[in-house]
C-alpha cells in the first residue's frame, strides 16, 4: 500500500501505543461492516504496527485480507494475536 497521509498519520498514533492499546484497537473493528478508503489506511497501518514488532497476526491476517470477524487477545508466551473463544 502506497503511504498515503493518512496512512502515515495512523501510523506514527499507533506507533506510540502498548500492545494492549492496540489490541483494543483491533476489538473495537470487530463487527464493523462499513467501509471506506479512510478505514483501508487504518487497518493497513494498525496490522504494519504489529509486523513492526513482529508480532504473529495469523490468526486474522493472510497477507492480503485482515479479518475483524472475531475478537483477539494478546499472547506473550507466542507473541501472536489469538482469536478468543
Amino acid at each position: 500500500m502506497q503511504h498515503h497521509i493518512y496512512y502515515t498519520q495512523y501510523a506514527l498514533q499507533f506507533a506510540g501505543m502498548q500492545i494492549p492499546e492496540l489490541v483494543t484497537v483491533f476489538n473495537h473493528q470487530v463487527g464493523n461492516t462499513g467501509w471506506t478508503g479512510m478505514r483501508a489506511y487504518h487497518d493497513q497501518a494498525l496490522i504494519d504496527e504489529f509486523l513492526r514488532r513482529s508480532i504473529g497476526v495469523s490468526a486474522v491476517y493472510d497477507g492480503k485480507v485482515i479479518s475483524f470477524a472475531r475478537l483477539v487477545r494478546y499472547d506473550i508466551t507466542t507473541n501472536s494475536l489469538v482469536i478468543i473463544g
